[in-house]
């Protein structure tokens, strides 16, 4: 259980940084070294943490390492991709590798449309409500592009409207989305702000009450797309092939594998997300409503062999990202990693996203079809135990070394390996 005294903390968000963490330090009675690790953690960087969220006292380092090997619609890129987890990055550079010689990842995406959902109540007519609205739709695309003339100017604004009438426990509900092109933003303030301009003129249309005024993560007219085909020879040949397939027929018919087999996916396309400063909980909702749009949860990407044997990778997901707002645009680490990118659109940097995912996708299947999983994962993890037992420069490599030679990469024999090198260098 927590020392802490209490949770209240009388005017806490009023006190600078500082200040916070020694409150903090009171109240959670943390010791000098504890401290000392969340002001360096934030060093030089605790003005921006305080800006970007509140009651901030530190920031948390997540590393940021390099894909490469990337071939997106015929273009070299280098991917920045921040990530806790071992071989999530070696992963993405193998299988981009293996893939290079049929051109690498072809893309598509269906353009930075999102929509905000307005919820009517209280209708004894809902369908007719339905009507209603649709009736104004000139009337909204004015309200909405009122409301972000800049958007407009910059060749976005309302596109269009899609109303349903849904069944609810309290009965039906009519549901109207206001459809917006919002062009290199993400689009949820923009979104946001129009539904809400817009509720009052819908219940003077309607008569019914509007309750959520809110954007949809399950961005579904914001997917983007890939293809990549690897030949069989990078494969391993045809039963690494078949396995493979039978791997992802699998996880495409149970949701316990789907889970996991979708993480894997997360891995890139969440990394890249988060080391160019965008929502990753957005994209997150958002890929796995998309898994489940038929009424069960199944697999974010597609497997089949061609007419030559080769194995092809496809995957379609909502991708809302965006290069201007938020921490994307503020973020000094978050504008370095878009400058290595080389992208100049959200739609490029979305179709980079996706194909990080396919191949994220590939190293899973490829790994769990050949050696296994914890094979690929060893020689990294080694290396973090080493780390949690406390060894230091040389001795980590040691440690990992001996761990790998067991095959067993755990804590207590981790804590054995380096007292005996410690005794071993006091001898």
């Amino acid at each position: 259980m927590s020392d802490v005294t209490s949770s209240r903390i009388e005017g806490f968000h009023k006190l600078d940084p500082a200040g916070r963490l020694l409150a903090v330090q009171r109240q959670a009675k943390l010791d000098n070294k504890s401290v000392s690790d969340l002001v360096e953690a934030a060093s030089g960087h605790i003005e921006l943490a305080d800006r970007l969220v509140e009651n901030a006292i530190s920031s948390i380092s997540i590393p940021v390492g390099i894909a490469t090997n990337m071939t997106v619609d015929g273009r070299d890129v280098l991917v920045p991709m921040a990530s806790e987890e071992s071989s999530v990055i070696a992963a993405v550079c193998n299988s981009a590798k293996r893939c290079r010689s049929t051109g690498g990842f072809k893309t598509s995406t269906s353009g930075p449309l999102m929509a905000a959902q307005i919820q009517l109540l209280g209708a004894s007519d809902p369908e007719n409500v339905r009507l209603k609205v649709l009736e104004r739709i000139d009337d909204i695309r004015t309200i909405c592009e009122e409301i972000d003339p800049l958007l407009v100017k910059l060749g976005g604004g309302f596109r269009d409207l899609d109303i349903r009438v849904i069944d609810t426990a309290e009965g039906p509900m009519t549901i109207v989305h206001i459809i917006v092109d919002t062009r290199d933003a993400m689009g949820a303030n923009a979104v946001n702000s129009m539904a809400e301009a817009l509720a009052p003129k819908l219940e003077e249309w309607t008569g019914a009450r509007s309750l959520l005024r809110i954007l949809t993560n399950l961005a579904d007219r914001r997917v983007a797309r890939v293809r990549a085909v690897w030949p069989l020879e990078e494969i391993g040949g045809e039963k690494v092939r078949d396995d493979m397939l039978s791997a992802y027929h699998f996880a495409d018919a149970d949701p316990y594998r789907a889970a996991t087999h979708n993480k894997g996916i997360m891995n890139g396309i969440s990394a890249v997300v988060l080391a160019t400063g965008n929502d990753t909980r957005a994209v997150e909702a958002g890929a796995h409503a998309f898994a489940a749009r038929d009424g069960r949860y199944r697999s974010m990407s597609r497997w089949e062999k061609d007419g030559d044997g080769n194995l092809v990778g496809i995957l379609e997901l909502p991708m809302a990202v965006g290069l201007i707002g938020g921490a994307t645009k503020i973020h000094p680490t978050a504008q370095a990693n878009l400058k290595i990118l080389g992208v100049t659109t959200a739609d490029e940097l979305a179709r980079i996203i996706v194909a990080v995912g396919l191949a994220q996708n590939f190293g899973a299947l490829r790994a769990l079809a050949t050696t296994g999983i914890q094979k690929g994962h060893m020689a990294l993890h080694a290396q973090n135990v080493a780390l949690m037992v406390g060894a230091t420069g040389e001795e980590i490599d040691q440690v990992a070394s001996e761990l790998k030679a067991l095959g067993k990469v755990r804590q207590d024999l981790a804590e054995e390996i380096l007292a005996r090198l410690r005794q071993g260098d006091k001898a």
